[in-house]
């Protein structure tokens, strides 16, 4: 499965475009849509590099959430799980309830552990909640 132009925009819309590295909550340099991999202060990119790094960096996820998720899914609840991984990364999603949940075939209960992932360093972050509200809403929506 392919994260739809839905999904992306979903990433868009929280990630947020920075064409300068900056660090994140956690202190992480990022850049573009939420990039991290390579980034270092001081750096700068085009809006057409940050389209670039997104992609590849979905590219990524893609394979990791096919290998972890064993249970069918729609293209919402792929969009969900692969914005989930793109900012939390696959380990999280790995170790999480909400795969456990899922993988045993309860939709409904796996939904539901989505707004339990929204601290960065410890402390809840309001945007961490809406994006965790907004992946729910999508994870829930009929396809």
């Amino acid at each position: 499965m392919r994260t739809s132009q839905r999904g992306l925009s979903l990433i868009k819309s929280f990630e947020g475009l920075r064409l300068q590295a900056y660090q994140d909550a956690v202190g992480v340099w990022t850049i573009g849509y939420g990039a991290t991999r390579g980034v270092k202060a001081g750096m700068s990119i085009s809006k057409e590099q940050a389209e670039r790094m997104l992609l590849n960096d979905v590219q990524r996820f893609e394979p990791e959430v096919e290998r972890l998720v064993t249970v069918p899914l729609s293209q919402n609840q792929w969009d969900a799980l692969v914005s989930f991984a793109y900012n939390l990364g696959s380990a999280n999603l790995e170790s999480s309830t909400l795969r456990r949940l899922l993988n045993s075939g309860d939709y409904a209960a796996a939904a539901d552990q989505f707004p339990r992932w929204n601290k960065a360093g410890g402390k809840v972050l309001a945007g961490l909640a809406r994006r965790r509200e907004a992946e729910r809403a999508l994870f829930l929506e009929a396809a």
